[in-house]
């Protein structure tokens, strides 16, 4: 899943460090001596990626366990950086959204996560995580009773088709794209296959079956095993066939989860409502507790973190969904044991990486050069110092199965703040001295930040670097344009669940090239590309995850298609009054179907 906050991002993470460029852990005030390091480490990454479990029937029946100490009623105020990019759930593809719509949507199904951060697969609308049948080529699902969306319209099997359907349609453009290809053919070949459903015509029965209103079956030409994580994501929530306006819908979405939609202001605020049609007895993991939130948007991290900081009026009711605590107030905040109290951590799964655009950047070894010339240290401690990254040594997260910490092919280990006289070198045996790369990226205090500190670097290896700066809030569909006129642009990935087949693939298949698909360094390669198609038919996990690894290096090493620069993790801070707070391993930031006011 992409991360950029104000697209947003799973995307998301980032911390504004605005003035000066003294980059330290800690910045700001607060106190004489810089508080301890008690940031998250690999070690808590390797915590987060347990294998997921799958529930049954029983645990898929609503109502949710009680939070300790929840009590219904108030209104939770939002502070968010920027506006949703996309309101249309086959549209989102970021962590921002992601948080939305766990509030607004369901799918078929849904992670429950206990205290520990472990997750299970349990049914949404669906009465379980799903039947499978055919060595894993078949799938049923049954719908629960009684199932509504915001307007008291039933929800049933054609809704659920009509969902699956309109992601063919030509105006998704950005969301997931697992289930389509599985249905109807790998990288793009799917929109081939089927149009979609808006000129009368429906998937065969062969691939997608509604013998009746109930039930939903999934044929696929191979064994899915992952399909009940897959269908947890944001991007297979249900669209109700009667209520589905196409392309206004991105604007004007019906809900079906506990809260709806009651007032928007693009790029200014949204009021959410509970939704009467909302059954908490079908839902075994949302509460209703708040009568709604107030999402404000403008609001960058330092603005945040000071606002929730002072915990003064408004603030003491509010609370970040993918804000993080600013680096010019860690002091403040890491020193201050109350405010401590009110915080959490996590190790977030995603690499943010500068992706090199393989069409107009195409010699390997200046690729190298720019790779080893990266001043990791710094652009991560402009994102939140040690609370907000650590220095990236490969393309897959610590947190994704088969991550070896060991594969260190640009040095980061011994020079994590990058190797300018390596770079020099290879900028010279290249004859690259003087090259102009356009360099993009997005118009946010941290990456503003962090586009000086990267400029800077690849300026001294001896490059014209031309900046060109975006708004944040398009960033992806600028970035994700085949020919967007870059050379050099900064993304962040994360696993859709724990799997290396939620990273490589949707990176790095070059069958997958099109505008608003998540190859960003448009990486064509013989070798990846048939790896890539062999080890999605590996079924053994251990055999594929060894699999994934291998090619993952060989991807990072021969080709470059992506500089790694920094993981993520996450720290947030919340206003006094506000209870139920925890991370998320699901959505690496504040599990917000479980909050409350206290008083």
């Amino acid at each position: 899943m992409s991360i950029f906050r104000n697209r947003a991002a799973t995307a998301a993470i980032v911390a504004v460090a605005a003035g000066a460029l003294t980059l330290t852990a800690c910045g700001g005030g607060g106190s004489d001596s810089p508080a301890k390091d008690t940031s998250k480490n690999k070690e808590d990454a390797k915590s987060q990626s347990k294998p997921v479990q799958i529930g049954d029937v029983k645990a898929s029946n609503g109502p949710a366990a009680e939070v300790p100490g929840a009590q219904p009623g108030g209104t939770m105020t939002v502070y968010q950086e920027d506006d949703f990019s996309h309101l249309d759930p086959g549209q989102i593809y970021v962590s921002d959204g992601k948080l939305l719509s766990r509030l607004i949507y369901r799918g078929l199904t849904q992670y429950s996560e206990d205290d520990q951060g472990n997750l299970t697969v349990v049914g949404d609308l669906a009465t379980d995580a799903g039947k499978s049948s055919n060595g894993g080529k078949t799938w049923t699902y049954t719908l629960k009773d009684d199932l509504k969306d915001e307007n008291g319209n039933p929800i049933n099997s054609a809704d659920i088709r009509h969902t699956v359907e309109r992601l063919y349609a030509s105006f998704i453009t950005d969301g997931p794209t697992y289930l389509q290809q599985w249905l109807s053919g790998a990288g793009t070949t799917y929109r081939k296959a089927y149009e979609g459903p808006f000129k009368g015509k429906h998937l065969p029965d062969d691939v997608l079956e509604t013998p009746d209103d109930k039930t939903v079956v999934f044929h696929f030409k191979n064994a899915q095993p992952d399909l009940p994580q897959m269908l947890t994501m944001p991007g297979y929530s249900i669209v109700p066939e009667e209520t589905d306006t196409k392309e206004k819908y991105d604007t004007d979405p019906v809900a079906t989860g506990p809260y709806k939609i009651a007032d928007f202001k693009p790029g200014k605020s949204m009021k959410l409502v509970k939704n009467p049609e909302w059954d908490a007895k079908s839902d075994s993991v949302r509460h209703q507790y708040v009568d709604g939130f107030d999402i404000s948007m403008n609001h960058d991290d330092e603005d945040q973190t000071k606002t929730l900081l002072s915990d003064q009026g408004e603030a003491k009711n509010a609370m970040m969904f993918t804000g993080q605590v600013a680096t010019t107030q860690l002091q403040k905040v890491v020193s201050d044991k109350e405010a401590m109290k009110r915080t959490i951590q996590g190790y977030a799964p995603y690499v943010w990486q500068l992706n090199f655009n393989m069409d107009r950047v195409k010699d390997k070894k200046l690729r190298d050069a720019i790779t080893l010339a990266m001043p990791s240290t710094s652009v991560f401690k402009a994102d939140g110092g040690a609370y907000g990254g650590e220095v990236a040594n490969s393309l897959t997260s610590p947190t994704t199965p088969g991550y070896d910490e060991s594969f260190d092919p640009f040095n980061r280990q011994k020079k994590p703040n990058g190797d300018i006289e390596a770079a020099k070198k290879l900028i010279k045996e290249g004859g690259f001295e003087g090259k102009s790369l356009v360099y993009a990226y997005a118009n946010t205090p941290v990456r503003q930040q962090q586009a000086v500190l990267i400029t800077d670097a690849l300026e001294k290896i001896g490059l014209d670097i031309q900046k060109k700066e975006i708004d944040s809030a398009t960033w992806y569909e600028q970035v994700g344009k085949v020919k967007n006129g870059y050379d050099l642009y900064m993304t962040g990935w994360g696993q859709d669940w724990p799997s290396a087949s939620t990273v490589v693939p949707p990176l790095y298949d070059g069958t997958q090239i099109q505008d608003g698909a998540s190859n960003y360094s448009h990486i064509n390669d013989d070798h990846v590309n048939s790896e890539i198609q062999r080890i999605l038919k590996i079924t053994d996990t251990a055999e594929a995850t060894k699999a994934w690894s291998e090619l993952s290096e060989y991807i990072a090493k021969e080709v470059n298609p992506a500089a790694p620069i920094y993981y993520t993790k996450v720290f947030q801070i919340f206003g006094s009054n506000v209870g139920g707070i925890r991370y998320s391993s699901d959505s690496s930031y504040v599990d917000v179907t479980r909050v409350f006011l206290k008083k």
